[in-house]
C-alpha cells in the first residue's frame, strides 16, 4: 500500500518513482549505519563495535558527512580531502565496514533541508537497523550539525512522501549517540556498553591508517608535535605509541561506565573489562527493550 501511494505522489509530482536499494538483499543480518563530522569520527567512536559486528557477518558503513579538506596544519583544498577519503577507506577495510566521505566542505557542515534528505537518503538506502552520530551538542559545530541533521532525520526516514525518490523504511531504526564529555545541556549516559577488549588491537591496527591525523596531528598539530611522535621508519613504535593512547582513552571509557557494563555483562565479568565503547539511546526513533538491544548487539552476552 505505502509502495502504491509514493507511486502515485510521484507521478503526479512529475518525479521519478522510489528507488529501491537493488543491492541490499535481506540476508536476516544487521545494517548498521554510522556518521561522523569528519573521517575519523565514527571510527574513533565505533571502531570497535564495527569490527565485532563484521565478524559476526552484518553489515557497517562509516560514513564522514565532511571531506576532511582542512583538517591538516600544514595542507588543505582537494589533496587532503581525498588523502582522507583513502585514509577512512582502510580503515573500514581493516574493521570490515563500508567508507563513505560526502563531498561536503569541512567546518562548513549547516542543518540546511538539503544536508537533512542526504543523510535520511543514506539511512534509506542502507536499510539501517541502528544509526549512530554525535550528540547535537559539541565543541565542533560540524559535529553539532551531524546531530541535528541525524535527528531531524530519525523521523523523516519512514514518512513516504519526503524524499519520496528513495523508498522510506517500515520500521523506524533505534537511533544512537556516540560517547563524549559535554556536561550542557546534559551529560552523555551510556545506556548501552559494549566490552571491545577482543578486537581492540585490531581497532588500533586500523586507526594507524589515519596517518595525517594520528602521526602528523591533524588541524591543530605542527611540526613540533610530529617531531615528538616515532617516524615512520620506525612503524612498530609508531604503533606502540597509537596503542598507549588509545588504552589510555577506551580504558577511561570502561572505567566512567562501569556500573552500564554491569548491567550487561554481570559484575564479574564487566570489572574485568579493559576498554569499553558506549551509546546512548536517543529519544527519536525506536525505544529498544534490553532484549532488543542484545538482539542489535550479539555480542552481549544473554542475560543470565
Amino acid at each position: 500500500m505505502v509502495r502504491l501511494l509514493v507511486f502515485l505522489f510521484a507521478c503526479c509530482a512529475s518525479i521519478s518513482i522510489p528507488v529501491i536499494a537493488e543491492d541490499v538483499a535481506d540476508d536476516g543480518k544487521l545494517r548498521i549505519i554510522c556518521f561522523g563530522a569528519h573521517p575519523d569520527d565514527a571510527e574513533y567512536k565505533s571502531g570497535g563495535c564495527a569490527a565485532l559486528w563484521a565478524k559476526m557477518g552484518h553489515h557497517v558503513k562509516l560514513v564522514s558527512v565532511t571531506n576532511g579538506d582542512i583538517g591538516h596544519w600544514a595542507m588543505a583544498g582537494g589533496p587532503l580531502a581525498k588523502r582522507r577519503t583513502a585514509e577512512s577507506g582502510l580503515v573500514a577495510e581493516k574493521l570490515g565496514a563500508e567508507s563513505e566521505v560526502l563531498d561536503i566542505h569541512d567546518g562548513e557542515l549547516m542543518p540546511t533541508l538539503e544536508n537533512r534528505k542526504k543523510i535520511t537518503r543514506l539511512i534509506r538506502e542502507w536499510r539501517a537497523d541502528i544509526v549512530i552520530a554525535h550528540r547535537p551538542w559539541d565543541y565542533h559545530p560540524d559535529h553539532r550539525y551531524v546531530g541535528v541533521l541525524v535527528q531531524d532525520a530519525a523521523y523523516m526516514v519512514a514518512v513516504p512522501f519526503f524524499l519520496p525518490s528513495v523508498e522510506p523504511l517500515q520500521k523506524n531504526p533505534v537511533f544512537l549517540y556516540s560517547s563524549d564529555r559535554f556536561q550542557k545541556p546534559y551529560p552523555f549516559e551510556a545506556n548501552i556498553a559494549v566490552d571491545i577488549g577482543p578486537v581492540f588491537n585490531q581497532k588500533v591496527d586500523a586507526l594507524a591508517e589515519l596517518v595525517s591525523q594520528h602521526y602528523e596531528g591533524g588541524a591543530l598539530g605542527s611540526q613540533e608535535k610530529m617531531d615528538r611522535v616515532p617516524p615512520a621508519s620506525q612503524p612498530e613504535l609508531r604503533l606502540q605509541w597509537l596503542q598507549e593512547r588509545w588504552e589510555n582513552r577506551q580504558g577511561n571509557e570502561a572505567d566512567r561506565y562501569r556500573n552500564t557494563l554491569i548491567k550487561w555483562y554481570g559484575e564479574k565479568r564487566a570489572n574485568e573489562i579493559k576498554f569499553a565503547e558506549t551509546f546512548e539511546i536517543c529519544e527519536y526513533g525506536r525505544q529498544p527493550t534490553d532484549e532488543e538491544i542484545r538482539q542489535l548487539f550479539p555480542f552481549l552476552p544473554a542475560k543470565e
